[in-house]
């Protein structure tokens, strides 16, 4: 097959190449996008080409059919063929000038999609930490019950009233009920024992009510951060792997940290070059070298879409258990800060899951082009 003749200018190839626009768009899918209009102009161009081609065959077709002179004829079929050779390479280039435009668009994409993964870390680190939790959901974290067990403790009657064990004084029930006990067979007057209650009777009704709820979001934040980890070391594998064929080493966290993407963009360059000075098996061998690795990607973002749907849920979920106090309203000005707080948080969150974190718009027609690209060729 012949010198490959219709590849893209060289200042065109280097443009897919640069890495400048990735902090200005935290989108992936305005990757996608930007790709897609890629892959659109670069099949216009080879189209363009094709058509060309294509036009020039059909003229030699009809000369062909009134020529009478079989030297002629022979130098028309000699040249048709090579024009159905310069198709066949056409063909070619422009399926590796597609591969190239996915896997360089897919490496933007996975440095986005790892910037958006540290957040999340960052995000669910920031979140309410148990001990927050336990200070919200148990009644011996607020002040006015301590003072209460504090007040119970000198007017007991000390031939009914009992002390608990170290153990036993941190449970919440247990600490609950043996402070009520002591209360009523206390010294006090009726009148200061219903005083009492009053002081505390909205914090013990929001943190017996609200405790296991509380426990909870604790728990199932400490799950969706544990799934981000593995999100997040999933990446970075994909990363290796993804870089494994231009001949990069260093990890994604090494690239991030050092701002290393220069260097990157050198070893892809020169693998995309040396692309354009081979052909047959070793460019069709180079190009899967490309190409395997935009599938694995793609497989990667279906976890990653799959993760931030379920962390939306659950934080909808979270919002729901916060509303669902129904003595919020006469207890509003008992209620901690904490708890005002936490339930801002989870609004923040959703917001989050639903802008920044949202999953990536691969479905239906854009997967289909991303997978197989638009080709007109075929």
């Amino acid at each position: 097959m012949g010198t490959i003749k219709y590849l893209l200018p060289c200042i065109l190839l280097l443009s897919y190449c640069s890495f400048g626009s990735i902090s200005d768009s935290k989108d992936p899918n305005d990757m996608w996008n930007e790709m897609l209009n890629e892959i659109a102009n670069i099949h216009k161009l080879y189209l363009t080409k094709w058509v060309v081609i294509n036009d020039k065959i059909q003229c030699i077709n009809k000369k062909i059919g009134i020529e009478n002179s079989s030297e002629q004829k022979l130098n028309l079929l000699i040249e048709k063929d090579l024009l159905k050779e310069s198709l066949v390479l056409l063909k070619i280039e422009n399926e590796s000038d597609i591969s190239k435009i996915r896997y360089l668009k897919g490496l933007q994409i996975i440095r986005i999609l790892y910037d958006k993964t540290l957040s999340l870390d960052h995000h669910f680190s920031s979140v309410r930490t148990f001990s927050e939790i336990n200070k919200i959901a148990n009644p011996n974290q607020y002040p006015e019950f301590d003072k209460l067990k504090e007040l119970v403790a000198t007017k007991k009657d000390k031939k009914v009233g009992f002390d608990l064990t170290a153990i036993l004084g941190t449970n919440t029930l247990v600490s609950v009920v043996n402070t009520f006990t002591n209360l009523l067979v206390s010294n006090l007057s009726k009148e200061e024992k219903e005083k009492e209650l009053t002081n505390i009777e909205c914090i013990l009704d929001f943190t017996l009510r609200m405790q296991n709820d509380l426990n909870t979001i604790y728990f199932e934040t400490s799950f969706l951060q544990k799934s981000n980890e593995k999100i997040k070391e999933d990446i970075e594998i994909l990363f290796k792997e993804y870089t494994k064929p231009i001949g990069y080493t260093n990890t994604l966290d090494n690239c991030r940290t050092n701002d290393d993407w220069d260097s990157l963009t050198l070893k892809m360059n020169d693998y995309l070059s040396k692309q354009k000075t081979i052909q047959g098996p070793m460019l069709q061998k180079m190009i899967v070298n490309m190409e395997f690795p935009v599938d694995r990607l793609i497989q990667f973002i279906g976890q990653y879409n799959h993760f931030i749907d379920l962390g939306g849920k659950f934080y909808e979920k979270f919002k729901i258990i916060l509303n669902s106090y129904e003595n919020e309203k006469q207890c509003e000005t008992k209620l901690p800060l904490e708890y005002k707080k936490l339930k801002s948080d989870i609004d923040i969150a959703i917001d989050k899951f639903n802008k920044a974190y949202k999953p990536v718009e691969i479905n239906g027609s854009k997967m289909k082009e991303l997978l197989y690209g638009l080709n007109e060729f075929e």
